[in-house]
């Protein structure tokens, strides 16, 4: 156990894990009123925000009881005692950089004063917010991330495919002999060093061929991955599409993270898998969380729901677009997914109007994942029922979000968590194929 610390708490803390007061330990946690205040403003909505604001205070009311303001309300044996900061007077050491009392400023104010009450223990403002974390810090505040839900190593996706070099030849080709695979068993105890994930992908190399695999943890075997038929029109043109094409197209596996940066076909294989497999689903359902930009709400756009919505979701309409141009227009396929559409087989939507929704029989494609919280990951998948398959995707470098960053989005925090599981599945994508000049803008700018 370490030395106590006291914890100042921003709002976005809250809104990002309404849980958060479970995670400092023994140390004792203060809330501004300005918190409550903020927290208030967002309880009405259907946004995860919203959500998280209502659980946070009914879990506060839970806790506290009418002697709260005096004695504060323990967390829980072992852990600390929390605090509401009320009458905080402005700090002239805030005042004097910071002359404007906004809902920041005086959160700031109030570590200063819960600093100075104690003295001798470290006084810590947490929010995920970096500029306000460089006003604190500029006036000597002791500021911190929150980051109970980072993920640690984010190499994974930057990396390519693994190649394994130093492979008997006579293992790959008893690869390409048989289809079933040979065991995995068999190939660890030629290999022990070599690690097999649950549907890992990876290359084999011998001095005179190779082989891309995949292990496969239902069958415990290792298998030789083919480019197969194309899904709808699309075949893959690169490695990491092949893996991609052989995780999505096997019906064993539930969930499947695809990453990688812009241009590199995510959306559009999932979306073609999707399509390929559509009789084994009631319906596809391909969703995408709105990010308003430029501080501009949906609100601001004029119109309907629909037509407020219409804007973000263009790029998955682009998407099913490139599919449909690979068949003419009566053609069965082409026919197939206007159908589909006309029968609500097929729904393009914002990512709000599933939430709440129990998912069966769905092959449900999430894009710009990286938009979304840890919480806000687990909440959808918990909302799977029997025969559904979930995919997510994004680019965990292009994040709108002002309180996430490349460890603490929600996609990544899947990917962490849910390696080496069965039903799970993850896909770096890093060969851009939308065209030469956008690979390079993606490279360089």
């Amino acid at each position: 156990m370490g030395t106590k610390k006291n914890f100042v708490l921003d709002t976005n803390v809250i809104l990002h894990d309404f849980k958060c007061l479970s995670n400092f330990q023994e140390n004792d946690i203060y809330l501004p009123i300005t918190v409550l205040e903020e927290l208030d403003k967002f309880k009405k909505g259907s946004e995860q925000i919203n959500y998280n604001a209502r659980e946070f205070v009914r879990e506060l009311d839970a806790l506290t009881s009418n002697d709260f303001s005096l004695k504060g309300a323990s967390l829980g044996e072992g852990m600390g005692t929390l605090y509401v900061v009320t009458g905080d007077q402005y700090s002239p050491l805030v005042e004097a950089s910071f002359p404007e009392h906004i809902p920041d400023h005086r959160i700031i104010s109030c570590a200063v004063t819960v600093a100075s009450k104690h003295p001798d223990i470290k006084t810590i403002l947490v929010s995920k917010d970096v500029n306000m974390r460089m006003k604190a810090r500029s006036l000597g505040i002791l500021v911190e991330d929150y980051s109970t839900d980072k993920v640690r190593d984010v190499n994974i996706f930057e990396r390519a495919h693994e190649t394994v070099q130093g492979i008997d030849a006579a293992i790959i080709d008893s690869l390409y002999s048989k289809s079933e695979g040979i065991p995995a068993d068999e190939f660890r105890s030629k290999y022990p060093s070599i690690e097999l994930v649950a549907n890992a992908c990876f290359v084999l190399e011998s001095e005179r061929n190779s082989a891309l695999v995949r292990y496969n943890p239902f069958t415990e075997t290792i298998r030789k991955v083919d480019k197969g038929t194309p899904n709808y029109g699309i075949s893959p043109r690169n490695t990491e599409q092949k893996f991609a094409f052989e995780v999505l197209n096997d019906p064993e596996i539930k969930l499947i993270g695809i990453t990688g940066k812009a241009g590199t076909g995510k959306t559009l294989i999932a979306l073609a898998s999707a399509l390929k497999q559509f009789k084994l689903y009631k319906q596809i359902l391909l969703a995408r969380p709105i990010v308003a930009l430029a501080n501009k709400d949906i609100g601001f756009l004029p119109g309907t729901e629909k037509d407020k919505i219409s804007p973000y979701m263009q790029p998955l309409f682009d998407n099913l677009n490139v599919i449909k141009s690979q068949y003419t227009p009566n053609s069965l396929e082409a026919r197939n997914i206007d159908e589909m559409q006309k029968n609500n087989q097929l729904v393009i939507e914002a990512l709000a109007f599933i939430r709440g929704r129990s998912l069966a029989d769905t092959f449900c494609i999430v894009d710009e994942a990286q938009n979304l919280t840890p919480h806000e990951i687990k909440t959808i998948i918990t909302r799977t029922g029997e025969g559904t398959k979930m995919v997510f995707t994004g680019d965990i470098q292009q994040i709108d979000s002002p309180y996430l960053d490349m460890q603490s989005n929600g996609l990544a925090y899947m990917v962490d968590k849910m390696k080496g599981q069965k039903l799970f599945a993850h896909v770096n994508l890093v060969k851009g194929e939308r065209s030469p000049l956008a690979e390079l803008a993606a490279d360089l700018l």
